[in-house]
């Protein structure tokens, strides 16, 4: 799995690829990469308890 981190840059490197505006593709793509996002977070906290 990776890291929170690398999954915000990728979020990051989309949305300036995307100029600001998504299409229905990069919408998909988006929303996986949150997901995957917040299970790198959830994962994070888990290990600091």
């Amino acid at each position: 799995m990776r890291s929170a981190a690398e999954v915000n840059e990728q979020i990051r490197a989309l949305w300036l690829r995307a100029g600001g505006s998504l299409s229905a593709q990069e919408r998909e793509e988006y929303e996986m990469l949150v997901v995957e996002w917040a299970a790198a977070i959830r994962g994070r906290v888990v290990e600091a308890a």
